[in-house]
């Protein structure tokens, strides 16, 4: 999720790409979590990983992950930095200023989990793919037009049509815009603003990226699951899954974020958190990372079946991409000449840049994180999109 601006929030599409775009295209997105650190930089959190310290690659034996990791490391515009790699059964993480428990806000890589909360829910049998959202919604407030078709995984793959921010949002942000320019943006003018838009096309025809619509889908998520939105996603996901240091809470310690240089607050998204509220740490992003790679049998059947769920492509995107639950999915050659998949997503907010990617062919993963924001001349996700491509390419097709 990208904070708001007037070139980039207020343009509607779907996720750039992060092959060809600057950072502040790349991610359509938003969202993040709180630090409490010094001018310096981030403090040293207690019980860190002793192999992530302010440097890894020398903490480490050396690995052939090692130099892609400092090659992406190397392309932070912040004073912090956290990268983190997996390949079958062998992890690295490099971390500079940050230990490998400092929490950096994720933007819109949160919307990742949030279509995972909705593949958890749909694999109990709570809730189903295709429940339309007017049932759950007060009739007010559902869209007009074609609102009454959108799906729960419209919301999820970006094609129920909603636009990429509600209606209201932009005007609302003004007096924050250059801190926390959704902080004044409630649950309550959530469904304001959905009484307020039209959808003017049937859902599943086309990928039009919707901070709007993943928002919505985590209200939707929480109100079905009966607690707030980063309560359920503790309880469901965030503790089961092992993510000790994940949470959407802007009141703990967390990395401290930088706008061109500047010092920000916590981000904070109250009435739109499921696109953009996470926090997460190095430790914790690799340990996404191999599940989603290759969940053991101790994950469970329920959450095995929804790691699974959201690596399904359900529709195209313009360029030929196709989306899953939330993540983008491109087709790519490899360097035997076989086809392999990846699969990727961004983040932005006011003070932090984030990406995540994996290819489950090659069994390889990578996440990282800086406490910078996207910049329009910036570098890094394109340089962790890169290195992952890269990397994925390497390995013969299977």
């Amino acid at each position: 999720m990208s904070p708001v601006s007037s070139d980039t929030a207020s343009r509607p599409g779907p996720e750039r790409d992060p092959d060809t775009e600057s950072e502040t295209d790349t991610d359509a997105e938003t969202g993040a979590e709180t630090g409490i650190t010094t001018d310096a930089g981030p403090e040293t959190e207690p019980g860190a990983d002793t192999k992530a310290t302010a440097d890894t690659s020398g903490a480490q034996p050396e690995s052939a992950l090692s130099l892609p990791l400092e090659t992406v490391a190397a392309a932070a515009p912040g004073p912090a930095v956290a990268v983190v790699a997996v390949r079958a059964g062998e992890s690295r993480l490099l971390c500079r200023g940050a230990s490998a428990t400092t929490r950096f806000e994720l933007g819109s890589v949160t919307k990742t989990f949030t279509a995972l909360l909705l593949a958890e829910a749909v694999a109990r049998g709570e809730l189903g793919h295709d429940d339309p959202i007017a049932g759950r919604l007060p009739a007010a407030a559902v869209p007009e037009g074609y609102g009454d078709r959108i799906t729960l995984a419209h919301l999820a793959s970006h094609t129920a049509g909603l636009p990429i921010l509600p209606p209201g949002l932009l005007l609302n942000a003004l007096p924050r815009f250059y801190t926390n320019p959704y902080e004044g943006f409630t649950p309550d003018h959530l469904l304001h603003a959905l009484s307020r838009t039209r959808v003017r096309r049937p859902p599943g025809q086309r990928v039009r990226y919707s901070n709007f619509g993943v928002g919505l889908l985590g209200r939707l998520l929480s109100d079905a699951a009966g607690a707030p939105y980063g309560e359920a996603l503790a309880t469901r996901l965030l503790t089961p899954m092992g993510l000790a240091d994940s949470t959407c809470d802007p009141e703990l310690p967390q990395a401290t974020g930088h706008w061109h240089g500047r010092p920000r607050p916590p981000w904070r998204i109250p009435g739109l958190p499921g696109a953009g509220a996470l926090r997460s740490s190095a430790r914790d992003l690799r340990r996404y990372l191999e599940l989603l790679l290759s969940p053991p049998p101790e994950t469970g059947e329920i959450l095995r079946t929804a790691l699974h769920d959201v690596t399904r492509p359900r529709a195209t995107a313009p360029g030929g991409d196709r989306m899953c639950l939330a993540w983008k999915v491109r087709t790519l050659t490899a360097r035997d000449g076989g086809e392999f998949d990846l699969l990727f997503h961004s983040g932005g907010t006011r003070g932090f840049t984030s990406f995540a990617g994996f290819c489950p062919a090659a069994r390889i993963g990578l996440a990282a994180v800086t406490n910078s924001s996207p910049t329009p001349r910036g570098t890094f996700i394109r340089t962790a999109y890169r290195t992952l491509r890269d990397l994925a390419s390497e390995i013969p097709a299977r």
